[in-house]
């Protein structure tokens, strides 16, 4: 399912570009390891930004960056454990920061574990070929970064009612933005548009995150790993993960964990407006980047436990509360400490949603101040700017009274409606669900459908040790001669 066949001709000419632009790729061990990261690039990125456009910042798609903009280091993982104060729950909740990797999320990450393995076999030549970047926001913006630093040309696609500061962004990176109709829930709408291109003539490879196990892969081999550091950090009781699906790639880390903690549970959030997993339902929503009315061809769903689902108001509503003066004043006199409040600005409208998801599950099973369930920050409000602005300008301005409503109504009330443990036939019928995207529509096949349900060697091939692409990554450096 990784493709590690190597193709000289086009490999030569990649390891040429590398070289001509002093391109070093770190591998899947240093991103779990820095500490394994050469000493000259260490010392060269005390002079580099975090989201400077420098191939340096390659080896910065790791989770244990140092949470500074400029000239970081690497030290212990970024994470954030919400008390109960906030959270209204006596189980911890702990999260991954996605913040603090370039671009401001971890699908950097994703993007790299779909580009790396067809640049080192020659299976995509940046001298001849374009990068096509299907997304709901994030992916893209990791995709068009990645490729500037690795010298490939790209093109960005997603929708067009996604925010302003990712375009605002992409116009610094991306080679060529596409702008497709609607909001993260019309994927569709961007997977025609990948069709177009493929019909189009152009010399391009599309890397499409929702079926591309390079996503798969990275969560699960880098995020997963980082999950267990940090729950060996904070002990107690790992009782489960709790993702949005998106693109079905962070869930990986799930998977990973579960393995480690085979009582563990999973769980796949999503937006009630469009609650796809839930009742096979569809819809527009408000949580920016995680893509639905389909399921991903690269979710586990086999390994899903639970799906629960957000009101994109809850979401929306709570990034007011943590981001605007009235909220934060209203939440230091709840007695949070001035310490968690300054970091309450690292959670996008999909973590908050993630938070709201682990409270729930937290409630269901009902948790003790033992038990952990952990998530993870996609993204930081850095991203919901203009979100925010919009909202002051039709809702007016935060207030005293507004805050405590948002507090108490949609985090303190977080309830155990809109959600379902998934039995043996439920999980079944969230898989068959794949057929229509992508075996009617998008060229995937039958035996291979049925291999990801029936086959117990198809998800843990992608499980196995990374040594194959690694030994390949360090050849790759060492034919550029800056290995």
């Amino acid at each position: 399912m990784i493709d590690l066949t190597v193709h000289p001709e086009p490999l030569k000419r990649t390891v040429a570009r590398a070289r001509e632009r002093k391109i070093r790729i770190p591998t899947f061990k240093q991103m779990r390891h820095p500490e394994l990261i050469p000493a000259d690039v260490v010392e060269a990125l005390k002079d580099v930004g975090l989201w400077d456009i420098n191939p340096l910042n390659l080896f910065r798609i790791t989770w244990h960056n140092e949470p500074v903009v400029h000239g970081g280091g690497f030290g212990p993982i970024n994470y954030l454990e919400l008390p109960s104060e906030l959270t209204g729950i006596p189980a911890r909740i702990v999260a991954l920061v996605g913040k603090w990797l370039p671009t401001g999320s971890h699908k950097v990450g994703a993007a790299f574990g779909c580009l790396v393995p067809r640049l080192v076999t020659g299976q995509f030549d940046p001298t001849r070929q374009k990068a096509v970047w299907p997304s709901t926001g994030n992916y893209c913006r990791g995709g068009a970064y990645d490729s500037v630093l690795l010298g490939c040309e790209s093109i960005a696609i997603l929708p067009e009612e996604m925010s302003q500061e990712r375009f605002d962004w992409l116009k610094s990176v991306a080679g060529e933005i596409i702008a497709t109709p609607g909001c993260e829930s019309n994927v569709k709408e961007i997977f025609d548009k990948c069709w177009e291109l493929r019909k189009s003539g152009q010399d391009l490879v599309i890397f499409n995150q929702f079926d591309e196990f390079g996503n798969y892969l990275w969560h699960y081999h880098v995020t997963g790993p980082a999950m267990e550091e940090v729950f060996k950090k904070v002990g107690g009781t790992y009782r489960g993960l709790v993702s949005a699906t998106g693109s079905a790639g962070t869930i990986a880390a799930g998977d990973y964990m579960k393995n480690l903690f085979p009582t563990s549970k999973i769980a796949a959030s999503e937006a009630i407006q469009c609650p796809t997993l839930l009742i096979n339902g569809f819809g527009g929503h408000r949580i920016e980047g995680i893509g639905d009315k389909h399921v991903p061809w690269v979710h586990n769903v086999k390994n899903t436990d639970m799906v629960v689902a957000i009101d994109d108001e809850a979401a929306m509503s709570l990034l007011r509360l943590f981001n605007e003066p009235e909220g934060q004043r209203y939440l230091a006199d709840q007695g949070l400490k001035p310490e968690l409040l300054e970091k309450l600005p690292w959670l996008g409208i999909s973590s908050i949603s993630n938070v709201l998801s682990a409270i729930k599950m937290a409630k269901y099973y009902e948790l003790t101040s033992d038990d952990v369930v952990m998530t993870m920050f996609t993204d930081s409000a850095e991203m919901y700017t203009s979100r925010l602005n919009d909202m002051n300008k039709t809702r007016g301005q935060l207030t005293a009274h507004d805050a405590a409503v948002a507090f108490h109504r949609y985090m303190l009330g977080t309830t155990t409606d809109w959600m379902q443990e998934l039995t043996y036939v439920d999980r079944k019928r969230v898989h068959s669900l794949k057929y229509y995207t992508w075996v009617e529509q998008q060229g995937k096949t039958y035996e291979e459908i049925q291999a990801q349900w029936y086959d117990p060697e198809y998800w843990s091939q992608l499980q196995q040790g990374l040594d194959p692409l690694d030994k390949l990554i360090d050849e790759f450096n060492q034919a550029t001669g800056l290995g």
